[in-house]
């Protein structure tokens, strides 16, 4: 998917800056520059912790990996064709739709 650039930018005057600043700049009142700080608020810790519980999280149940490898190697593990048809199916027409859903 190609996006065009649609519109120009807006100068600098238009958002709020006359011209650019240079780093060691001093406000027009001849005063030091003053400190900048900033607050980003709870979210963004918020957000790092689940960023951390996510990351922890295993993505892979070992114990029900260690069942499916038991029943295979004792020669009880099925597979049920059906199933397995069905569940791929409904895994294209999912794709299907999101293809179709992100086009549109």
């Amino acid at each position: 998917m190609k996006i065009d650039k649609t519109t120009p930018p807006l100068p600098a005057s238009q958002i709020g800056e006359a011209a650019p600043r240079s780093p060691n700049a001093k406000p027009a009142n001849g005063s030091a520059p003053s400190e900048t700080s900033v607050h980003l608020g709870t979210t963004t810790a918020q957000l790092r912790s689940l960023e951390n519980s996510v990351a922890s999280t295993s993505v892979v149940d070992a114990g029900k990996v260690a069942e499916i490898k038991q029943a295979i190697s004792e020669g009880r593990f099925q597979v049920n064709p059906g199933v397995v048809a069905d569940r791929l199916i409904d895994s294209v027409k999912e794709l299907i739709s999101a293809s179709k859903a992100g086009s549109a």
